[in-house]
């Protein structure tokens, strides 16, 4: 049973990790500043980051020691979501690619602490 539940994560990542690799390649041409890097050919592990503006950053890790999404501004980390959370947050990415929404003028930004402060001081 466990044999089999660990080909199946290491299949679930290898996925993973192509599907970052093509949203890499779609954000460039795009117009993104974005990236893809893998650790050998067995594609276990990557690191997957894009500039949606000056100064926005998201990062994306998946290994098979976890996977976790982090948002930064201006070198100050924002957000940090491991597992489920973080894939659903770059579903998310996806989703405004796929309709060719900019991710800063999406919903992304209202989940940064400083979008919360601007609109409780409103």
């Amino acid at each position: 049973m466990f044999i089999r539940l660990a080909e199946q994560h290491r299949k679930f990542v290898r996925d993973l990790v192509m599907n970052l690799q093509a949203l890499a390649i779609v954000l460039e041409r795009r117009g993104y500043l974005a990236s893809c890097y893998t650790c050998g050919e067995e594609m276990s592990s990557a690191s997957f980051m894009v500039s949606l503006k000056e100064g926005h950053l998201i990062r994306f890790l998946v290994s098979d020691y976890g996977i976790t999404w982090t948002e930064m501004r201006d070198d100050r980390e924002l957000m940090k979501l491991e597992g489920a959370e973080a894939i659903a947050q770059l579903q998310e990415l996806a989703g405004l690619v796929k309709h060719h929404v900019r991710p800063n003028q999406s919903a992304m930004a209202s989940h940064s602490p400083e979008s919360s402060q601007e609109t409780q001081q409103a």
